[in-house]
């Protein structure tokens, strides 16, 4: 008899019972600011008023140095909320472990955007699995602004690690009322044992922001612990409302390099083996895409121009010996878009600094309690294909094909549907 194929519904969860105010930890939440004054009200407003013992809950503001005059405003508006203010930007990853780190003696860290609101149950429901001891870190339902689409519920990740959010731009249905495990919590919303958040190392620092979570999530699994949806848990979200504001090129890298980054710490060897080729192919071809670097003339051979008769050609050989090291600049530049060259510089932060990721990769890899095989069922859409370009697609399938990829997730794609954002 054949063995029925895993599906969504092995990941969902009995309902566990409601946790006493005497059982509820101390819990320090933290919210990373960057200009975000215009968000602040709504946030700060409704978790102060959230159904949470108020000598259990300490609400900790940690600011990217923002000039808005966010920080007089939480000030003068709400003294009970802790603040430290960096004097530069330093990323959300580091930002929201340095709020960690002045946890005090909370044993539970949960962490929010600044761009959320909170329903009033918001923390108890995000905290009470940990309690149960049902897991060791639990992400919330969030939900669009106006309450009308899902903005999560739930994560997951296609096999060159580009995270996604089940549920995403779906209207509320059943499916999303079940607690289920989790590839990750979603950082803009989770809750994780502080002890554990520590020694697992928190969020990567190296990632600044993007996919962050993505990456403990996994690691966390890796580890042999494990991740909840609890979606008793709820919030409303302005997706994406402070990267809108910065340079696309400088999102661009980030979104890039960090799931490189997130695959090569976390895969086991055998798995890196197979996936790292097809993951810097893909990469490759993206980059491709939105470079403005022609694929044809003037680079290739069969449409050159011969040189006239009796001119120096040492210097082709000249070009041709230094091509190890890197071409001369006397030899011409071509344009290229500033998106280009920000997926080169992401690939390259991986490629340049080969030792210093495998010491990284050494890391997580000797905490490894958990098989890649029962961790995969959670990534969701592992042959998602994230370009729409005929020649990606084409790659995208012959190589997953060829290095054996798709054999890795065999029966094992548990949404149809591509998802979005």
């Amino acid at each position: 008899m054949s063995k029925s194929k895993p599906s969504l519904a092995d990941l969902y969860l009995k309902p566990g019972k409601a946790v006493s105010d005497a059982a509820l930890p101390k819990v320090t939440v933290v919210i990373l600011n960057l200009n975000g004054k215009h968000h602040l009200e709504l946030c700060f407003s409704s978790l102060l008023a959230m159904d949470y013992p108020s000598d259990k809950l300490d609400v900790l503001m940690v600011d990217n140095a923002s000039d808005d005059g966010s920080i007089e405003f939480v000030k003068r508006k709400w003294p009970q909320v802790r603040l430290h203010v960096n004097k530069r930007n330093v990323g959300f990853a580091p930002g929201c472990n340095i709020g960690a780190s002045l946890r005090g003696d909370s044993s539970v860290v949960a962490f929010l955007n600044n761009d959320m609101r909170v329903d009033k149950r918001w923390l108890r429901e995000l905290v009470s699995p940990l309690v149960r001891g049902e897991c060791v870190a639990v992400t919330s339902k969030m939900m669009s602004w106006d309450g009308k689409t899902l903005d999560s519920a739930g994560g997951g990740m296609n096999f060159h690690g580009m995270g996604l959010q089940y549920g995403y731009k779906e209207p509320p249905k059943h499916d999303y009322d079940k607690p289920r495990k989790t590839l990750f919590a979603c950082g803009g919303a989770m809750a994780m044992d502080a002890a554990l958040y520590d020694k697992l190392g928190g969020f990567d620092n190296e990632f600044f922001a993007y996919y962050e979570d993505v990456d403990l999530g996994w690691r966390t699994w890796v580890a042999g612990h494990e991740v909840h949806y609890n979606p008793e848990s709820v919030c409303w979200h302005h997706h994406h409302g402070t990267s809108k504001r910065l340079p696309l090129e400088t999102v661009r890298l980030i979104q890039v390099r960090n799931p490189l980054l997130s695959c090569f710490k976390n895969y086991d060897d055998d798995n890196l083996r197979k996936v790292l080729p097809v993951a810097l192919a893909l990469a490759i071809r993206r980059n491709l895409i939105v470079s403005g670097i022609p694929s044809d003339q003037p680079y290739r051979i069969e449409h050159a121009r011969p040189a006239e008769p009796g001119a120096d050609s040492s210097g082709i050989d000249k070009l041709l010996g230094k091509l190890r090291l890197k071409a001369p600049a006397k030899h011409g530049v071509a344009p290229i878009t500033r998106i280009g060259v920000a997926d080169l510089i992401a690939v390259n932060d991986l490629l340049s600094n080969w030792n210093h990721w495998m010491q990284r990769r050494a890391e997580v890899q000797s905490r490894r309690k958990r098989e890649d095989a029962e961790i995969f069922r959670l990534f969701l859409r592992p042959l998602w294909c994230v370009e729409a370009d005929p020649q990606y697609r084409q790659l995208f399938e012959g190589a997953t094909r060829f290095f054996g990829v798709d054999a890795l997730f065999h029966g094992l794609t548990l949404i149809d549907k591509d998802p979005a954002g």
